[in-house]
């Protein structure tokens, strides 16, 4: 009975004796599918062809230009990803030990080899080497994971917020369950006047360069604001920093900014082509406005944007957002949520609970970024 070898496997033997080297291959040709044979009778001729085709090795400890675990060791460089098995006439139980030791898949004694067990012993080295590439693959994927989730777990900011009159909510979701950050950012920064300063915005598209953009847009955000940046003065500049950051023209980035007053009764707002906030003051539930007060970034260089005076009185609550919230299907005909139904959800619900209307809106479609402000009657 013979053994099974993969028809496409190509094997690499490096072996100077040229009667062992016609002997392994014909006990190979008795394999139901013998592999394709590339010789090399030294280590010197053995190194340009050990390239990606190469599946295999089959290496002698007795060369003219290496002799012991030296020529294994410069094998299993210059091929990690290849089964390389030791088949040498040195009948060793140490230097067998040593090679499996320094990686040798196999360490076989030319005079104990037959067809089956060579072919046997091929076949098995093969699979173990699959199954350590697959383990060192999962281990680099975990730990690229692990350095990813730090990575981004630490970009996403802290408020700068020394208030206690003000509940402060935040939510990060990304569409995709692959990555932690996506395009859409959000900031609250409190000024030494005591003015609390809000952002969420969205870049548009997916990916780590929208990650990586909404990032720079929100540091760079946090950054005009603590240098007494305001208004459209801070929009242009974010602006300017979008067209020189983006990958391609078409990428834009909608934003609402929100400055609330030191009395914390007041504020003042510039809605960026991004969907209105949504508003409960004094038991009321409505959106800030119906329309955005200006452009997207990105779009238009000379935009101009409406500032928007919104009362807020003693007792409120706002919720700022991206528009994955409002994006998501529900219901048995998968409907779009919208910004009627968000504001529905918050008058039946009677107050603004970000998580319970997470969980209402069930799988997100879209990244989600979103900040709710509360501020309660003294």
């Amino acid at each position: 009975m013979t053994a099974t070898l993969s028809v496409s496997l190509t094997l690499l033997l490096i072996e100077d004796d040229a009667g062992d080297a016609f002997l392994v291959e014909e006990l190979l040709k008795e394999a139901d599918a013998p592999p394709r044979i590339v010789w090399a009778r030294s280590l010197t001729e053995a190194r340009p062809k050990l390239t990606s085709e190469i599946q295999c090795v089959l290496v002698d400890l007795s060369l003219p230009d290496a002799s012991g675990l030296e020529a294994l060791e410069e094998v299993l460089r210059l091929a990690p990803h290849a089964a390389v098995l030791v088949l040498t006439g040195l009948r060793d139980l140490h230097m067998g030990v040593a090679a499996v030791q320094a990686g040798a898949e196999d360490y076989l004694v030319k005079q104990d080899v037959d067809a089956r067990l060579l072919a046997r012993a091929i076949r098995y080295a093969m699979e173990r080497k699959r199954a350590d590439l697959a383990q060192l693959r999962l281990v680099e994927a975990e730990l690229t994971a692990k350095e990813n989730a730090r990575l981004e777990s630490g970009l996403l900011p802290v408020p700068l917020l020394d208030t206690g009159a003000l509940e402060h909510i935040t939510r990060y979701l990304p569409g995709s369950q692959s990555t932690l950050l996506a395009g859409d950012f959000y900031d609250t920064v409190q000024t030494p006047d005591g003015s609390v300063h809000i952002v969420v915005g969205d870049v548009c598209g997916h990916g780590p360069q929208e990650a990586a953009l909404g990032v720079a847009m929100r540091i760079a955000w946090r950054t005009l604001v603590l240098a007494g940046q305001t208004g459209d003065l801070l929009l242009h500049t974010l602006d300017a920093l979008l067209r020189v950051e983006r990958k391609a023209p078409e990428i834009f980035t909608t934003l609402c900014m929100a400055t609330i007053a030191p009395d914390l009764r007041h504020a003042r707002m510039r809605v960026v082509g991004h969907p209105p906030p949504v508003l409960v003051r004094d038991g009321a539930v409505d959106v800030v406005t119906e329309t955005p007060s200006g452009p997207p970034l990105g779009i238009f260089p000379d935009a101009q944007w409406q500032v928007l005076d919104v009362p807020l009185g003693e007792e409120w609550s706002i919720l700022l957002y991206t528009d994955g919230l409002i994006e998501a299907a529900m219901g048995e005909n998968a409907e779009r949520l919208g910004v009627e139904g968000l504001v529905g959800l918050v008058r039946e619900h009677g107050t603004i609970d970000l998580d319970r209307l997470i969980r209402h809106v069930g799988t997100l479609s879209d990244d989600l970024a979103a900040v709710l402000v509360r501020r309660s009657s003294p």
